[in-house]
């Protein structure tokens, strides 16, 4: 034994130590361990210090505190207790810059979350060597490019989120399928392509979360995953899924909530006619909560087994599609169903009482379909309801006085139906009020007129109500607009409607009302944008009180009894003599308005006028015997042209009063414009060319010649038609002014007022210079923006909702807005608008509207890039197709980019660019890159001032976005989009220049 301790032991698993007792030469071993374990761990925390810093040098950021010793205490940064880091957590950080690719040396790293920033660049496929990884959160940043392949080496992964990006290429398959651990994958709001790669292999146990919707998927959902039975979550809408609704995938997930296949191009079952079989599959789905199919030109009818899905189901939307039949009364099985969003089908029969039953039930929206019959009196029961909306259906019988039960109602819209009775007295809103256009009697009931806490606005318009106006208007101190127009109102406004402090909209235009209108009407304190009282029989002076506001920008006192001299000062300094028609007693200093100095020549002045027109027809006829058809000018309505007449006052045929302007003869537009001359052109479109002209007098003006020798005769005529029918029957200072039309066998023109500062499009990009780009600085500062883009929605809102007759432009974009002397914007070009009837304006209006519609059927309806989506699916003409070229059109303004260019540039259209803008915080580069800034010197724009313009160009990409939205039915009405701008440019930005005005004063004068 002495001896082996001695000489040492030989053993495979022990060292020779021939001199040193065993238990020392164990506690040797364990050392040696020991240090290499350390040392080992050293270069961990080494490597990853190092990657950490790589990361800095890539980003800027809150990243201040990333230089101590101890990097375990850096912000964001979380380590285990071998000092390894585990956490990198940054989100909302202000970072810019790139992921640096040494971030994939950080081995034991679970979780990576880089969400809210604007990092920009590719994901680095290193990241997929973070073999630990369990959550990688990159959302709302400015990632691009594809999804790494490498990603699908995250074997841990459990929550994958990229959502805010704008991610390209399709979704890799190894992602999806390698990764069995993830339960969350979350790709949406990107520009990804391809198909849903979820291939029969896929097996992903725990999955619960599927969101890729706001993406361009195509193809159909994969079978596969009817196998993810732990699916609580399936958000596909707004891409380009199609094929037929699955009617086997869903009925093996019981613990689904959340299904959405909205906006996409999915049909039903047989030929698009059977909707049963896909509900029938969502039966065993015991926890549905929402299901959205909506915007799918999903055909056949809703069978009564919808009752028997999910008890928990609280939202149903199937709105935008071709539903047919009737609603099934079964709905009212559905106990907890709060949303149930109809509208825009083709739904007909009765309201079945039983739709009222669910207690919760807080929004119906039936609009827009073939829905007849009364109003249940059952809707009382619903005594959550906030939301009522059946506008444009033929709904008939009495409004029931059960709604006044409903005392959490905030919007009531039935407007356009056939409605008939008196208003029930108890009737209450906190928001909107709308029953126009159906044929309610009576009288306006007091209670109804006192809705103190209405908030946006009253419709009363297009009924039969009669009486005078209740004195409780008054009380009405937090509504923005006010509709009675076109009823049989009687007997004096009443003075107590200047109670309505915050009105912006009044229209009591078309009744008998009488007497004087009251001065306390301009009362109104800095509120009143719009005032219309024409066609009635009020008396007496209008109130100077009125110019008072600064404010109004519009209104219509024609066709009443005032009497008086009208000053041209104040706000009355924005109107003409349109605004005064049918007022023999009034004079003043108003353009176009009569003068009162000349008002005892008046009579003399049109004897002369007469007799020199009589001469002037003797002449013509002469000359028309004796010269070619070449040399002399039609009206504009000529009877060739059989335009339906419209009643509109005394006005001829291009809505200007006979004699005002006289006819053009050809040869004078040949010699304005120097034979059409080159020199001249101004403006080429798709119908003709625009000239500029002088006329022998000085007139400057511009010509609209037709094209003759394209897409046919037919074709051009039509156009013509088109354009004179919508001038005919329109008339706002936000749309262009005929002077005169000439139009022979050979030669169609119209003749319009000369715009001295060109087009919107001129004004965004600048005048064309060498290749093309544009000369010079944009000249679009935000006063301007806000400007021009109030002008255009104010013309539009009045085509869509206060024309004589609705009237649908269809080509809506910045070369057909033009800007007068004064840059106020003018909408022009109205070569392929559509008039739209409306129900009482006689079979004569129906043919109009109809052969209008059938020759646009062979046009391209819009342009490029602005065309509503809907349109290049066959849809038919609509409001909503101009909110949507509207919407385009205000993004173009802010960004200064043509949606053509980010078509081509980016894969995209603006919508998707201002949308990713929004997610992505990147406002204040939007308004650096966007809007000129004024000097320093003359603007002390500091942070206050920089955050005003960034709000206010948030609120714009977020109207723009919302205009634009692919749905029509999600789009604003025209007359909401117009609000909103006016409030935003007399509201938010003109209180901030007030301020920086202020401030520029104080300046100058610290400097004397």
């Amino acid at each position: 034994m002495a001896k082996m301790l001695l000489t040492g032991i030989s053993s495979p698993n022990l060292l020779v130590i021939p001199t040193m007792p065993r238990f020392l030469a164990l506690i040797t071993i364990a050392i040696a361990v020991v240090c290499s374990n350390h040392a080992s761990a050293v270069d961990s925390q080494a490597s990853d210090h190092t990657a950490l810093l790589s990361f800095k040098s890539c980003v800027w950021g809150n990243l201040s505190d990333w230089g101590s010793p101890k990097m375990c205490n850096w912000s964001g940064v979380t380590c285990d207790s071998r000092g390894r880091v585990i956490y990198l957590l940054l989100s909302n950080s202000n970072l810019t810059g790139v992921i640096s690719p040494a971030i994939g040396n950080l081995s034991a790293l679970r979780r990576l979350d880089l969400q809210s920033n604007q990092l920009s660049g590719s994901i680095p496929p290193e990241l997929g060597m973070l073999s630990q990884l369990e959550e990688l959160n990159l959302n709302i940043n400015l990632l691009n490019g594809p999804i790494p392949e490498a990603l699908g080496l995250l074997k841990s992964i459990a929550y994958l989120s990229m959502y805010g990006n704008n991610l390209t290429g399709s979704i890799p398959e190894a992602v999806v399928c390698n990764c069995s651990s993830l339960t969350h994958i979350n790709l949406r709001t990107n520009s990804l392509t391809g198909e849903i790669p979820f291939s029969a292999r896929c097996r992903l146990p725990y999955i619960k979360k599927i969101i890729l919707y706001e993406n361009r998927l195509v193809g159909t959902i994969p079978s596969s995953i009817s196998n993810f039975t732990s699916l609580d979550w399936v958000l596909l809408q707004s891409n380009f899924l199609g094929g037929e609704l699955p009617s086997q995938m869903f009925n093996t997930m019981p613990s689904l909530k959340y299904l959405y296949l909205s906006n996409n191009n999915f049909s039903s079952d047989g030929g698009n006619t059977n909707l049963e079989p896909f509900l029938a599959s969502l039966v065993n789905c015991t926890s549905l909560e929402e299901l959205g199919v909506d915007s799918n030109s999903i055909g056949g009818k809703i069978p009564p087994m919808i009752g028997n899905l999910s008890t928990n189901l609280t939202k149903i939307y199937l709105y935008d599609n071709k539903i047919t039949g009737a609603i099934p009364h079964a709905i009212g099985n559905l106990p907890l169903l709060t949303d149930l969003c109809l509208e825009d089908n083709m739904l007909e029969g009765p309201i079945p009482s039983e739709i009222f039953q669910p207690r919760w039930l807080t929004r119906l929206v039936l609009a827009n379909n073939q829905i007849n019959g009364e109003i249940p009196k059952s809707i009382g029961l619903a005594q959550h309801l906030n939301i009522i909306h059946m506008s444009y259906n033929g709904l008939q019988g009495t409004i029931p006085g059960t709604l006044s039960n409903l005392t959490k109602l905030g919007y009531l819209v039935l407007d356009h139906n056939q409605l008939s009775g008196a208003i029930p007295p108890g009737l209450s809103c906190n928001m909107i009020l709308d029953l126009s256009y159906n044929k309610l009697t009576g009288q306006i009931p007091t209670g109804v007129a006192g809705l103190s806490n209405l908030q946006l606005y009253l419709n009363l318009s297009s009924n039969l109500l009669e009486g005078p106006l209740p004195l409780e208007f008054g009380n009405m101190d937090k509504i923005q607009a006010l509709d009675l127009s076109a009823n049989k109102l009687s007997g004096a406004i009443p003075a107590q409607i200047k109670g309505c402090a915050g009105v912006e909209y009044v229209n009591l235009s078309r009744n008998f009302l009488q007497g004087t209108l009251p001065s306390s009407i301009g009362a109104l304190p800095s509120s009143l944008h719009v005032l219309d009282v024409s066609f009635n029989r009020l008396t007496g002076m209008i109130p100077q009180s009125l110019q008072a506001s600064p404010v109004l920008w519009f209104a219509n006192f024609s066709y009443n009894n005032f009497t008086g001299e009208v000053s041209s000062e104040g706000a009355f300094a924005n109107l003409t003599g349109d605004s005064f028609l049918g007022n023999p007693g009034l004079c003043g200093s108003i353009l176009r308005m009569v003068s009162c100095r000349g008002k005892h020549g008046h009579l003399l002045y049109i004897a002369i006028i007469v007799v020199v027109a009589i001469a002037a027809g003797l002449l013509a006829m002469v000359c028309i015997v004796d010269h070619d058809l070449m040399n002399s000018c039609l009206r504009l309505t000529p009877l060739s042209i059989q335009l339906p007449h419209f009643r509109i006052g005394p006005d001829n045929a291009v809505g200007q009063k006979e004699g005002e302007h006289p006819r053009i003869s050809y040869r004078e537009l040949v010699d304005a414009t120097d034979g059409f001359s080159e020199v001249n052109l101004i403006g080429k479109g798709g119908y003709g060319h625009v000239y500029r002209g002088v006329l022998h007098g000085g007139t400057e003006i511009a010509v609209k010649v037709l094209h003759q020798d394209q897409v046919g005769g037919e074709v051009i005529a039509g156009s013509f038609e088109r354009e004179c029918r919508v001038l005919r029957s329109i008339r706002h200072r936000n749309l262009i002014r005929v002077i005169t039309a000439c139009s022979t066998p050979d030669f169609k023109a119209v003749v319009l007022p000369f715009m001295p500062n060109g087009s919107l499009d001129g004004l965004v990009h600048g005048p064309p210079g060498g290749g093309g780009k544009p000369e010079g600085p944009r000249r679009l500062d935000l006063d301007l923006l806000l400007s021009v883009a109030s002008d255009v929605a104010e013309g539009v809102a009045y085509l869509h909702h206060h024309a004589p007759v609705k009237v649908v432009h269809y080509d809506l974009k910045p070369s057909n807005v033009l800007l007068d002397a004064d840059m106020t914007a003018v909408v022009s070009d109205f070569g392929i608008s559509k008039l739209v009837a409306a129900d009482a304006r006689g079979p004569e209006m129906g043919e109009a509207s109809m052969s209008v519609c059938n020759s646009i059927t062979r046009l391209l309806q819009g342009s490029v890039g602005y065309i509503a989506p809907e349109y290049g699916l066959g849809g038919r003409p609509s409001t909503q197709g101009d909110v949507y070229s509207f919407g385009v059109m205000l993004l173009e303004m802010i960004s200064g980019k043509r949606p053509t260019d980010v078509i081509a540039e980016e894969g995209h259209g603006l919508p998707e660019w201002a949308r990713n803008r929004r997610l992505q915080h990147d406002v204040d580069a939007v308004v650096e890159r966007s809007l000129p800034r004024d000097p320093p010197s003359v603007l002390p724009f500091g942070p206050p001032g920089r955050e005003m313009e960034a709000v206010v160009v948030t609120e714009l990409l977020e109207l723009g976005v919302a205009c634009s939205q692919l749905a029509p039915s999600m789009r604003p009405a025209m007359d909401d989009v117009a609000h909103e701008i006016a409030c935003l440019r007399d509201g938010t930005w003109r209180k901030y220049r007030a301020t920086d005005l202020k401030a520029i004063e104080q300046m100058k004068s610290n400097k004397h």
